[in-house]
């Protein structure tokens, strides 16, 4: 069975990227362009890892980390984060929000897939 992973980010370029590298690992891969969509999608599609930018309109990261983390049946969800931020101040403020993991912009495909397989484990 394929591991499936909801990919939140505002950038169509950025969601159809991952869409691509995700697929051709075999990945069941669904995207949102918002946190918004981004919980809606989570309900419908019932991930096994999500991927989700910090800077996007109507709720950011943080917020769809902790909507995520505040649901009892998602609490234990692996979360990474990919941006182009790096500042550790954020990696601590998503740390504490729930985050699993982070990966900064533009990904490595190999590191990626290798992070998700590893989060999606444990």
């Amino acid at each position: 069975m394929s591991l499936k992973v909801l990919a939140i980010d505002d950038s169509r370029t950025i969601r159809e990227m991952l869409r691509m590298c995700l697929a051709k690992a075999g990945f069941d891969v669904h995207t949102a362009e918002d946190g918004v969509a981004g919980l809606e999608t989570l309900r419908d599609v019932g991930p096994d890892v999500v991927i989700t930018d910090i800077n996007m309109p109507r709720l950011d990261g943080f917020g769809v980390i902790s909507a995520i983390r505040a649901m009892e049946e998602w609490s234990a969800l692996p979360i990474l984060v990919l941006t182009t931020e790096s500042a550790q101040d954020l990696k601590q403020r998503a740390r504490e929000s729930g985050a699993t993991g982070w990966i900064v912009k533009p990904f490595d495909d190999v590191k990626l897939i290798a992070a998700i397989r590893r989060i999606a484990a444990t």
